[in-house]
């Protein structure tokens, strides 16, 4: 809680710094037009990138797998579109590493080391955990000949 506590006061004025940076050199208008800028190209890039992992989503649950590492990607996705409609050049930096798909994909796969995803019948691990007290559940039938 202290870490995030922290984290509240430290970035919006880190932000007000390299704003007024930045309003230094190129001025105030050009500031206020980069952050407007970098607003509108980001809630374009979100909304292009949110249905192309709703699209793969579904394509995976429509083939019966769980869209584990799509779920993941989609939480970064709205944790960059809430950065990229911050004000400041940090959180956007940051938020458009979350919307990019390459940084994006090497964040999830980072991050999904230390997933596990339980659905009723049905348990995806990430690969670090696989084989290690594994439940299979079901039904079967026996037919004797």
């Amino acid at each position: 809680m202290r870490q995030l506590f922290l984290l509240f006061i430290i970035v919006p004025i880190v932000e007000m710094w390299v704003l007024i940076q930045v309003g230094t050199k190129i001025g105030a208008f050009y500031t206020i037009g980069l952050v407007l800028l970098t607003a509108l190209v980001g809630i374009n890039l979100l909304r292009q990138q949110g249905l192309s992992t709703l699209w793969r989503a579904q394509q995976r649950m429509n083939s019966g797998e769980m869209p584990v590492l799509e779920m993941v990607e989609g939480l970064l996705l709205a944790i960059g579109g809430a950065l990229l409609l911050t004000p400041g050049f940090i959180t956007d930096a940051i938020g458009f590493a979350c919307l990019l798909p390459g940084l994006r994909q090497l964040i999830v796969a980072r991050m999904a080391r230390h997933f596990t995803v339980v659905q009723a019948g049905y348990r995806a691990e990430s690969t670090e955990t696989q084989g290690k007290n594994q439940t299979i559940e079901g039904d079967f039938k026996r037919h004797d000949p």
